[in-house]
């Protein structure tokens, strides 16, 4: 080979390492997005075994009607924990960052929740505020500490009018906090429920609806694209008039216009598919929604919406076969988990 032939070959082997090298490198530059998952979950009455006496919560007492023994608490303590323990993905081995909860009695039954033995290595923290509910059963928050950090938390009241009278349900708990680098704002919610009748109780959650929607209001007066959390047991359906007209939840998530709350969980409902049920009826009470905060910006951006309805939380009795397998049958532990299924949302950022 002659003196120039191979310095030209010398030339081609460098250029097609360098263009190798450069092509692997890219190759390593691609990251895949980090993601998070946010839940919530209605327990079903999370009581501890005392009395309260200024609560009606003697049904959950170990000579109530529901014989709720200390037995019975740290079997449904561990089951609530086995739920949140199962919480996992590639995506998020370490559970989900922010849990809402409905139905928890006090400080008692959160603190023993989070230091059961499957659940404790993550560190949950909790938040909680006493509400003027008769029975006792409050709204929670769990949160990673690693994942989400509390700037501010306070109880927003649930007020009413009945038969002309101010009446209060369930408080609301706000919270503001920093989610892996961005500001969040997160309302956790239990609307009235449906007991009087559906149409004779919407007034009352048309009022939760609406103080909702006011502290949006003035979360966007100060900044448009703030990351919106609402999630709840809402007694109502995505379509209902609390969800669609009052708070204003949409469907659509590609609405071309600054300032809107979108609901993933509406198509679900539409599908005939639901979170707990009611005269053989899917409801779908449970939602996570969120605003267009979190469907286009720099930030954390919404991925998917999950009904975590595991095969271990379906009860497999005839009558009531793929419901969700509920602690108590009428007065009876039989062992289950709650009369809801949990949702869950995947958020993903760009590293």
């Amino acid at each position: 080979m002659s003196r120039k032939s191979m310095r030209y070959s010398l030339i081609l082997l460098s250029l097609t390492l360098f263009v190798g090298g450069s092509c692997k490198a890219q190759k390593k530059e691609v990251k895949k997005p980090k993601q998070v998952a946010v839940a919530f979950y209605n327990v079903e009455n999370l009581f501890d075994t005392k009395d309260d006496p200024v609560k009606l919560d003697d049904d959950f007492t170990p000579y109530g009607a529901y014989r709720y023994s200390e037995k019975i608490y740290r079997a449904k303590l561990r089951n609530i924990a086995r739920v949140l323990e199962s919480m996992t993905s590639k995506k998020y081995p370490n559970g989900p960052a922010i849990i809402g909860l409905a139905e928890v009695e006090n400080k008692t039954v959160l603190r023993d929740l989070t230091n059961q033995p499957s659940i404790k290595d993550r560190g949950y923290q909790y938040l909680w505020y006493d509400s003027p509910d008769p029975r006792g059963i409050d709204v929670a928050m769990l949160y990673d500490p690693k994942q989400f950090r509390v700037l501010k938390a306070t109880a927003v009241p649930i007020t009413y009018r009945d038969e002309g009278r101010l009446a209060a349900s369930r408080d609301m708990l706000f919270v503001r906090g920093i989610l892996e680098g961005d500001t969040v704002f997160i309302m956790v919610n239990h609307w009235p429920s449906r007991k009087e009748g559906q149409k004779e109780s919407e007034p009352k959650r048309i009022a939760a609806a609406t103080i909702n929607k006011e502290n949006v209001e003035k979360i966007w007066g100060k900044n448009i694209h703030a990351n919106i959390i609402i999630m709840g047991d809402m007694n109502d359906n995505p379509n209902d008039k609390s969800i669609e007209k009052t708070l204003g939840a949409f469907s659509n998530r590609y609405i071309k216009r600054l300032g809107f709350l979108y609901n993933p969980w509406a198509e679900k409902h539409q599908s005939g598919k639901g979170t707990s049920v009611y005269m053989r009826q899917w409801d779908h009470f449970d939602q996570i929604i969120i605003s267009d905060g979190l469907l286009d910006n720099n930030g954390w951006k919404y991925s998917k919406a999950i009904i975590y309805d595991k095969e271990f939380l379906k009860d497999t009795y005839k009558n009531a076969k793929g419901y969700p397998y509920r602690s108590f049958k009428g007065t009876h532990w039989i062992k289950g988990y709650s009369d809801h299924f949990p949702i869950l949302i995947e958020l993903e950022q760009e590293k």
